[in-house]
């Protein structure tokens, strides 16, 4: 369902034992069109990963949050002005409001794993 979008992953770190990093690094291994957001740039996985979300080259169609609650309000913002269609929040990066942003912004909002969803784990 996935194979044809592009996804952008909030929250990829360089430390395997991030989940930040397995999901952004199982989507690149499955051969997904995946692109990593994080405020520090930097590599990733032999992969550039982009400061914000409008310094992609192309527009996701899915974002992925790995990151702290407080942050995930600035994410949507960033998702809602990219235009992105779907946004998932992983367990562990989720809130009542940025669901709400996400809806009220034309989102569609699922607050689960996609990995587990989607049988990539």
């Amino acid at each position: 369902m996935y194979e044809n979008k592009t996804i952008a992953v909030f929250g990829v770190s360089a430390d395997p034992s991030k989940y930040g990093y397995k999901i952004f690094k199982t989507l690149l291994d499955k051969g997904f069109r995946v692109f990593g957001i994080n405020p520090k740039g930097g590599q990733v996985a032999g992969q550039t990963v982009f400061k914000e979300l409008a310094f992609l080259p192309v527009k996701p169609d899915v974002a992925i949050m790995v990151i702290p609650p407080a942050a995930l309000e600035g994410a949507v913002r960033q998702c809602a002005a990219a235009g992105v269609k779907e946004i998932w929040f992983q367990p562990g990066a989720q809130s009542a409001q940025a669901h709400e942003q996400a809806v009220n912004a034309g989102m569609e909002a699922v607050d689960s794993c996609f990995m587990a969803d989607n049988g990539l784990w």
